[in-house]
């Protein structure tokens, strides 16, 4: 009973994290900020769920399903390690590739049209060629 509670718990926060990954994909305003909204919670929603799986496998204990929570828990280890290096490795290449970033005027309040108002974003002198 306690072991399908935290079960669903680790469920629903998962697909908590999943929509608040979305959402931070399409509101916010540039490339760093979406692409930092999906690597944090992509990662974190996939680890709760498969953590909720890991979970609901373990209520029957046998050899098969201690096989299967453990493969699962190396996916968890591989996702976690992996997918905020893969995050990093794009936003280095955007800013590389001087993707430019959002700010925001002292006359704006960053609402509508957000866009528009992105320069050409700030870099190192060392980087400009």
């Amino acid at each position: 009973m306690i072991l399908d509670i935290l079960v669903i718990i680790a469920m629903l926060s998962g697909l908590l994290f999943f929509v608040a990954t979305t959402v931070g994909i399409i509101r916010f305003p540039d490339f760093y900020s979406r692409v930092h909204a999906a690597g944090k919670g992509d990662t974190l929603a996939t680890t709760l769920f498969l953590g909720g799986t890991i979970l609901y496998l373990l209520r029957d204990f046998s050899g098969e399903t201690l096989l299967t929570a453990a493969k699962l828990l190396l996916i968890v280890f591989y996702i976690f390690i992996a997918s905020p290096t893969a995050t990093h490795a794009i936003i280095d290449a955007g800013y590389e590739f001087r993707v430019p970033y959002w700010t925001r005027s002292k006359k704006d309040n960053g609402t509508e049209g957000d866009e528009k108002k992105m320069d050409n974003g700030f870099y190192p002198e060392d980087l400009k060629g």
